[in-house]
């Protein structure tokens, strides 16, 4: 199996997941198509010179945090997009496309770097250590910003939730 079978065969493995990490991120697919691309784009640029392929979910994780970063910096993302929604997207037992697009809105009116804390540790699920590797900061950093994220996305929640509840029709 040469290196270009090895790549699609991981490229296969993980875009799906990628890419959704990457709209988790931003909170808009066409935008988590471009990310990801760009991520596997890099990844095969690089592929040759990666030594430890037993941690390619790392780099690829981080190759993509970083285009997320560089892309916001970027004068033409300061524009918001217009809310898409993935029917194909599959949902956790239990829980109704309603909490889902509440809990997606939700993440989208959090600080960047709380977003990313979010999505990196309870989606992505990685250790502290791992995420402050991945961001470039201290472990008490991603903590800190775990919690006020946390205690954000509750408040943020809480909001929403009245909110719905008080539209005619809207859950009690």
């Amino acid at each position: 199996m040469g290196f270009e079978d090895d790549f699609v065969a991981y490229y296969r493995a993980r875009a799906d997941h990628l890419r959704t990490t990457a709209y988790l991120l931003c909170g808009d697919w066409h935008q988590a198509q471009d990310l990801a691309q760009m991520t596997f784009t890099k990844l095969y640029r690089a592929w040759r010179r990666i030594e430890r392929h037993e941690s390619l979910d790392q780099y690829a994780r981080r190759v993509l945090l970083r285009a997320y970063l560089d892309e916001r910096r970027r004068p033409w993302r300061r524009e918001v997009p217009a809310e898409i929604i993935d029917p194909t997207m599959v949902a956790p037992d239990g829980h109704s496309p309603d909490e889902r697009v509440m809990l997606r809105a939700a993440l989208a009116r959090l600080p960047r770097r709380q977003r990313v804390v979010l999505v990196l540790r309870f989606w992505a699920d990685l250790p502290v250590d791992q995420v402050a590797d991945l961001m470039g900061c201290a472990a008490g950093t991603v903590k800190s910003q775990t919690s006020d994220g946390l205690a954000n996305l509750r408040r943020v929640l809480g909001r929403a939730a009245d909110d719905l509840r008080h539209i005619p029709g809207g859950r009690t």
